[in-house]
């Protein structure tokens, strides 16, 4: 067997160039370190960082959940059924968004920030109740922002050191983009004051 690998350790090189570690290579790692589970020695990026951003990210989600909730129970008046329908579907994303990246802190061997007494004070959005519909819209719009720029901040952070982290903030990123553009549809499209 031992025969096997030298072969194949030596097709891989060889035909690549030297830019693939040999198979005997990648076993051996394998086996080291395991109780990192998914983190191996490929992993370049400082995952003291990335979990720290990660759960601050986590508290920003959280903090737009109750709030696109608030709004949600809250609207009121003639075009709330409309927005309250956008209200709720955000608040369910949102989740989903919070849950991926609670996750994804999980697998880099971190624990996810669920201290309801913090979650503000980690979040970049603010828990803003909004005063009446057009408001409650102004708000959600505002935090989305928020979070469009600390997303993009981030994704420029990790670079291609930890492509999993990087291509599940991009498709956050691009829901919270369309998150954006729906409130800023609603807030340009208002009649009246």
């Amino acid at each position: 067997m031992a025969k096997t690998d030298k072969t194949t350790d030596t097709a891989s090189s060889s035909t690549s160039g030297g830019a693939f570690t040999p198979t005997s290579t990648l076993r051996a790692n394998a086996r080291k370190n395991v109780e990192q589970g998914a983190v191996t020695q490929s992993y370049h990026a400082d995952r003291k960082v990335v979990i720290e951003k990660l759960n601050e990210a986590l508290a920003t989600e959280w903090v737009c959940v109750l709030r696109y909730y608030r709004h949600y129970f809250m609207a009121e008046g003639m075009l709330s059924d409309a927005v309250k329908a956008e209200f709720l579907e955000h608040a369910q994303q949102e989740q989903a968004h919070a849950n991926r990246i609670a996750e994804r802190i999980v697998q880099l061997g971190g624990e996810p920030d669920l201290n309801p007494d913090t979650l503000t004070k980690r979040s970049h959005a603010e828990y803003k109740p909004g005063t009446d519909l057009r408001d409650m819209v102004r708000e959600d719009l505002i935090a989305e922002r928020i979070a469009i720029d600390s997303y993009r901040e981030l994704i420029d952070y990790i670079g291609d050191k930890d492509t999993t982290t990087r291509r599940m903030l991009m498709e956050i990123l691009a829901q919270e983009e369309e998150h954006a553009d729906d409130m800023a549809d609603m807030l340009n499209g208002w009649i009246g004051k």
